[in-house]
């Protein structure tokens, strides 16, 4: 976060337009760590910038290179820094840049890395709209800047969550079209951004009360979350929190009868003190194991579903704002079908048939079992604090094995060892907790700390009577997974592997299709189970990060067998943290079109490429050659 206070200290407001929120994301090949620092050479003043764009109406794409460069608009500074080389190829960037003596908003509202993502994310979510209810965005008369990509002009669209961004604060501005004509483009550049700039980037022409409650509420959601881990906790759900959401197809809160506040039992209730807003009630949820049990359709998935994205900030209204999550907790569920490059999935998957090895198992096609267990230990392998996990989305056979199939099938016949049989040892063994849905097997009740039942939206601590349950209806199940949980092992990615995915040197290129799939060179990365990447422009930070860590040779960063995948991520996050920010992934443009993943999604993309090679030892180091006498 260190890279929004430096952003700050540069005094001034950077603006990033972006061509069409539902435009396929494209990256040239860079070289990175190369030369040319992608700054625009200061060209003249917006009046020779419309002289020029005129001069070349109906002219080709190339001609339009010659206004690459910056130009004194008055009270703020347009920055082209790329134009758009033919009709399908990536839009051109711009950026406006407002000094704050002329923006004039209050210092309070980016004095800290936190304030000045949220201030950064209002006013995301201000021009987008002023774009939007203008018809900015779309193509008013005839010509090539309609089409199948978008209009004119356009800013990346959030979503309910608040994420450190590059569509504000040093990120370019975008006008793409399927061509260029330049009386259309001298009335965008000149006219139409001066006016968009001027109603969405000074503090006058804003709602000083709604940008103030933004901002503050975030503050106070991160500040909620800091709390976490001196309480002792996993996760908190504010009092009075709204759950549901409108659709699986929409994001926004429920309303109406059918949105039942959330209300804490009396025995799970906690309370905070938050900076802005005072004290706060809710459920606490404590690290351990905590099942959440009910009947079907009475809320037990809703609530976990809020938990998973508890890891991330809300916009006041959303209804979760004070929902909250460790920022290491990952969501785990079975996989069909993915990709598995040697993971140690041996505290889980033992004896396989023709004595295929579990301690370094690879497979191209993943069953149920052995995707869910990949998946929990390349979570582990990155440190993470909890498990998040849905029975409805989980391998049968991973989750249970009840007494009458251990009668029937020896144990020395199952390679699988059921997730009920670890989830204590890991805790106690790494420290990890996990929040469960289970509605069809009492037997977990042994295992758990904590159980709420939800019961129509509403919850209930009845831990005391399931505890009582299982001392009276013994389950009888013969402990299968040992008395220790069993080895995490580090991987040690090689790059050279993932060239595999480009065969030939003019097709490096990288797509993001949709939020859950990027098409790397020719190998498709399917992120559909990744339930914790939000936003398509996670996706994008995603794609890119790829590319970057495949060519990187920084220290840290190198796919070269001698660094770990955990060291490398830890690395990227770091460089994320400086002042370059999210733009390391791209030295060349100010793409405006990142939002920051976590380390966890990062490698979940790494771990679903079909190219991939790792290794669990570095190689040794090389033994210096013996002085000469």
């Amino acid at each position: 976060m260190n890279h929004l206070r430096t952003a700050v200290r540069r005094a001034l407001l950077t603006l990033c337009a972006r061509a069409s929120a539902e435009e396929e994301f494209e990256t040239e090949p860079q070289r990175y760590g190369g030369s040319g620092s992608g700054r625009a050479v200061v060209r003249g003043t917006q009046e020779q910038l419309k002289r020029t764009l005129v001069s070349l109406d109906g002219r080709g794409y190339a001609a339009y290179k010659d206004i690459i460069g910056s130009y004194d608009c008055g009270f703020f500074t347009l920055l082209v820094d790329h134009i758009q080389s033919d009709p399908f190829a990536p839009p051109s960037h711009f950026r406006a840049q407002v000094p704050h003596k002329v923006a004039q908003f209050p210092p309070e509202t980016y004095s800290t890395a936190t304030r000045a993502v949220a201030l950064a994310d209002f006013l995301t979510r201000v021009f987008y709209r002023h774009v939007h209810e203008h018809r900015h965005d779309v193509r008013t008369a005839s010509g090539g800047w309609g089409g199948a990509k978008g209009g004119e002009l356009q800013i990346d669209k959030p979503s309910q969550h608040v994420l450190p961004r590059t569509s504000v604060i040093v990120t370019p501005a975008h006008i793409e079209g399927r061509s260029i004509m330049g009386e259309w483009a001298a009335t965008i550049v000149t006219e139409n951004v001066p006016r968009i700039v001027r109603g969405t980037m000074c503090h006058d022409k804003l709602d000083a009360a709604a940008l103030r409650q933004h901002v503050l509420s975030v503050e106070d959601q991160e500040a909620l979350r800091n709390q976490l881990k001196a309480a002792s906790l996993l996760a908190f759900v504010r009092n009075g929190a709204i759950l549901p959401r409108k659709s699986g197809a929409c994001d926004e809160p429920m309303s109406g009868e059918e949105a039942v506040p959330f209300q804490s039992p009396p025995s799970l209730e906690r309370e905070f003190t938050l900076p802005n807003s005072g004290k706060v009630k809710g459920m606490a949820i404590a690290r351990g194991i905590t099942l959440i049990v009910g009947g079907g359709f009475h809320g037990k998935s809703t609530l976990l579903e809020a938990l998973q994205v508890g890891v991330y900030n809300k916009i006041p209204g959303d209804g979760r704002e004070f929902v909250v999550c460790d920022p290491d907790a990952v969501t785990i569920r079975a996989e069909d079908g993915r990709s598995i490059e040697n993971v140690n999935i041996s505290p889980f998957i033992g004896n396989l048939p023709r004595g295929k090895s579990t301690t370094t198992f690879s497979t191209p096609d993943a069953s149920g079992s052995t995707s869910q267990a990949a998946n929990i230990m390349e979570a582990l392998e990155l440190g993470c604090s909890g498990l998040l996990i849905d029975e409805d989305k989980s391998a049968t056979n991973f989750m249970i094995r009840d007494k009458r199939m251990q009668m029937l099938v020896a144990k020395e016949n199952e390679p699988i060892t059921p997730f009920i049989y670890k989830v204590r040892s890991m805790y106690a063994d790494l420290g990890v907790s996990s929040v469960l849905v289970i509605g069809g097997s009492g037997d977990y009740f042994d295992v758990a700390d904590t159980v709420i039942m939800m019961q129509s939206y509403v919850p209930h601590d009845v831990t005391a009577e399931a505890k009582d349950i299982a001392a009276r209806v013994k389950s009888e199940l013969d402990n299968e997974g040992g008395e220790r949980f069993g080895s995490v092992t580090e991987r040690y990615p090689l790059g050279r592997a993932i060239d595999r995915s480009f065969p030939s040197r003019d097709r490096q290129k990288i797509k993001v299709n949709s939020r859950t799939t990027v098409l790397f060179g020719e190998t498709e990365v399917d992120l559909s189970a990744v339930e914790q990447i939000v936003e398509r422009s996670q996706t994008n930070a995603i794609a890119d990060a790829l590319l970057f860590l495949k060519d990187s040779q920084a220290a840290g960063l190198a796919m070269d067998g001698r660094h770990s995948l955990r060291s490398i991520l830890h690395s990227l996050e770091q460089r994320f943290d400086s002042p370059q920010g999210l733009d390391v992934l791209n030295e060349h443009r100010h793409r405006g079109t990142y939002a920051r993943p976590r380390r966890f999604e990062v490698a979940a993309a790494v771990n679903r490429l079909r190219t991939v090679s790792m290794t669990h030892l570095p190689p040794p180091p090389a033994h210096p050659s013996n002085p000469r006498g």
